[in-house]
């Protein structure tokens, strides 16, 4: 069993009531990432096995405590022939730190269309895997020493705003379950996003932590083949900073999107 699969393993305590474990790690507050795969793995375990997730929406409520594990409660909201909706909260010390709302979909037909992917260099032809920014690069390789990320040194053009890009894999082989690389996506996707806010402000000094993450699921993918994260940042202010990505697999087929929130507020002493 690989470190992720560790992390993402819930106990059942009662039929919608888990809990789940935190690693050892050197953050003052729980990775978001983490949290949310976790809510994730309780919501998919209370599912119908033909339904698949297609998207989330969480919210950040209060800093988690990193020594200290999680307890999940899920709300069944609604099983539909062909959707299924669950609310999923996480709680330590008798409150509320993370709430998450998912929602899967029996496989169906329809029509297809995507953006294109950026031509960006391959990850084989990127040597440094975090690039020049040895606060990240300290903390990678602390946090999460099992994911390959590879900065490309320029972000393409997106209309004047902040941008950067990234390759991402899980490195161990996982599974062929799609549940976990689903879940697996979702931890990576909080790692590296809300940073592409911070661009513009390259120097300041700023209190930032996630407030908000949403992931839509669009086409099958796998988390231990290389993924390319777009992000862009399209505005800031009044103490918060969005942040877009895009995820493309190495083939081009746009598999996820995600939109995350951050608190940035100038540091106050």
């Amino acid at each position: 069993m690989t470190a992720l699969e560790e992390a993402l393993t819930l106990t059942q305590l009662e039929d919608d009531m888990f809990l789940g474990g935190s690693p050892l790690t050197r953050l003052q507050r729980t990775f978001g990432g983490h949290v949310a795969a976790q809510a994730l793995v309780a919501a998919t375990r209370t599912v119908r096995p033909e339904v698949s997730v297609h998207s989330l929406h969480g919210y950040f409520l209060r800093p988690g405590d990193p020594t200290t594990p999680t307890q999940y409660l899920v709300d069944r909201v609604r099983d539909g022939r062909s959707f299924t909706t669950r609310r999923v909260t996480g709680v330590q010390h008798g409150e509320a730190i993370f709430t998450m709302a998912a929602s899967f979909q029996v496989a169906d037909d329809g029509p297809s269309h995507q953006q294109q992917a950026p031509a960006v260099p391959a990850p084989e032809q990127l040597e440094d895997a975090t690039g020049d920014d040895l606060a990240f690069r300290d903390v990678h390789h602390a946090e999460w020493p099992d994911w390959d990320v590879r900065r490309v040194p320029s972000g393409a053009g997106h209309g004047g705003m902040p941008s950067q890009q990234v390759w991402l894999r899980h490195r161990p082989r996982l599974t062929d379950d799609p549940v976990l690389h689903a879940c697996a996506l979702a931890y990576a996707s909080d790692m590296t996003l809300i940073g592409c806010a911070r661009l513009p402000h390259h120097g300041e000094v700023l209190q930032m932590a996630s407030l908000d993450h949403a992931v839509w699921f669009l086409r099958p993918f796998r988390a231990d083949d290389w993924l390319l994260y777009d992000q862009t940042s399209p505005s800031a202010g009044a103490g918060r900073g969005l942040a877009h990505g895009r995820i493309f697999d190495r083939e081009g087929e746009l598999v996820a999107t995600v939109v995350q929130e951050g608190l940035m507020r100038t540091f106050r002493r």
